[in-house]
């Protein structure tokens, strides 16, 4: 009968707890958001409110308010993109990790690297091109009395916080070992896999 160091049974048990846990259907560990999520959930709650608001009036008063429509489909936008800032908080964006197993650890870093720098740059572009629109845009929703530039303001906050995450991403990863980093991407890939 071999015996394991102790460190190695407090994580079999916290594994086991953790395990029995998911099987039982329970939250395993606190639910992680932050003071920057609180701009998505805001909107995708209001999106919620308007859609039911527009169903209501229209199926069950049979007089559908006019503006509903066109108003949730801008609430829409600005939840895709305040959404994707908390993906990108996260690092929860999806990417091809098939590859990373097959090339040299220092290589896979630098992959790594590349795409993040290329995914920050991105995002920058897009914010700077989302400002130059919202700055030219002068006309007002076609149902409500709302500049439509408020919706591109949205969408170039969005993109810039993002841009900032991708940064710290950027940075964490440059610093990271080789094995660090295909670790966390091993985790990534396996984050959504029960056992």
């Amino acid at each position: 009968m071999t015996t394991m160091p102790v460190d190695d049974k407090q994580t079999e048990r916290a594994e086991e707890t953790a395990r029995s846990a998911f099987e039982a259907g329970e939250d395993a560990g606190p639910v992680d958001i932050r003071l920057v999520d609180l701009p998505g959930l805001l909107a995708l709650w209001g999106l919620a409110v308007i859609v039911f608001l527009q169903f209501f009036t229209r199926y069950v008063l049979n007089d559908s308010l006019a503006w509903t429509e066109e108003i949730a489909r801008y609430v829409l936008i600005v939840v895709t993109f305040f959404g994707a800032v908390t993906v990108t908080r996260k690092g929860g964006h999806i990417f091809l990790e098939f590859f990373y197993r097959y090339i040299p650890k220092t290589l896979a870093k630098w992959l790594a690297v590349a795409m993040e720098l290329i995914s920050c740059l991105f995002y920058g572009y897009m914010a700077w091109v989302a400002v130059e629109l919202a700055l030219k845009t002068k006309t007002k929703m076609a149902s409500a009395e709302i500049p439509k530039s408020l919706l591109y303001w949205g969408v170039a906050v969005g993109l810039a916080v993002m841009a900032l995450f991708s940064l710290v991403w950027l940075v964490r990863k440059i610093r990271q070992s080789p094995d660090a980093v295909l670790q966390d991407i091993e985790e990534h890939a396996l984050s959504e896999i029960p056992e």
